[in-house]
């Protein structure tokens, strides 16, 4: 049986425009090779059920990184940092791209890496996982964990930091996808999701969707009352089973 330990620690790297910014960091202990995710946080904020997701990641044999895309609104708790991220519009688009960008080429520069990287993100984070699969052609594997505004049904969502829709993407979409969604979810609600995926099949994209009744935004999230263990711990089995497929 392999030896289980782990190093967990916070880290800086460079991301967009060449900031310096903070990334929780976790990997198994050993010579590797391991591939790599990019764990990307939901709305509240790079907070701490983000960073055991990175640990959960590292236990099963990744490398993870959960980058801090709030890092420039300041310190503090998670809850108010979000807040103030929220008041201001939101994190860029562009911003985000540039901070995964940077945290993926953190964990290929390490000496155990295999040099595959994929990504999971959550709620908003599921969002942007659906955008770096089409923003970033260096992505292996992406994960959208019931990201909302991917279908925009109301032009004023859209904004400067949010300037397009991820569907209208959607033909860039460069590697695997992996869709994890509640049934009870309103954002995003079952047409949406019915709709993301007529798109990728119109388009022939390399992707599978797993839809779960009884649960609704945020079903993984175990610190908080949405938590459904049973379909949580299903579609865990399925994230860990697509990322052997394609980051092994």
């Amino acid at each position: 049986m392999p030896y289980e330990g782990m190093l967990a620690e916070t880290v800086t790297f460079r991301g967009h425009n060449g900031d310096l910014i903070e990334g929780y960091y976790a990997r198994p202990l050993g010579p590797g090779p391991f591939p790599g995710v990019a764990v990307i946080h939901h709305m509240p904020g790079w907070d701490e059920w983000c960073k055991e997701v990175t640990r959960k990641l590292a236990h099963h044999g990744y490398a993870a990184i959960d980058p801090n895309l709030y890092h420039r609104s300041g310190p503090g708790e998670p809850d108010d940092v979000a807040a103030r991220v929220r008041a201001a519009g939101g994190v860029a688009d562009d911003q985000v791209i540039g901070d995964l960008a940077g945290a993926m080429a953190y964990i290929r520069a390490q000496p155990y890496a295999n040099g595959k990287v994929g990504t999971i993100g959550f709620c908003s984070g599921g969002r942007h996982a659906y955008l770096a699969a089409c923003r970033l052609p260096e992505l292996d594997a992406a994960v959208d964990c019931w990201g909302g505004n991917v279908v925009v049904d109301d032009p004023r969502q859209l904004s400067e930091q949010r300037p397009i829709a991820p569907i209208d993407l959607t033909e860039q979409l460069g590697c695997p996808l992996l869709g994890i969604f509640g049934n009870e979810d309103r954002n995003p609600t079952p047409d949406q999701v019915d709709r993301t995926e007529a798109e990728l099949k119109r388009l022939g994209k390399n992707y599978t969707f797993h839809r779960y009744d009884g649960a609704g935004h945020g079903f993984f999230a175990v610190d908080r009352p949405a938590y459904r263990p049973e379909q949580a711990t299903d579609a865990w089995k399925k994230v860990f089973a697509f990322y052997e497929q394609h980051l092994r």
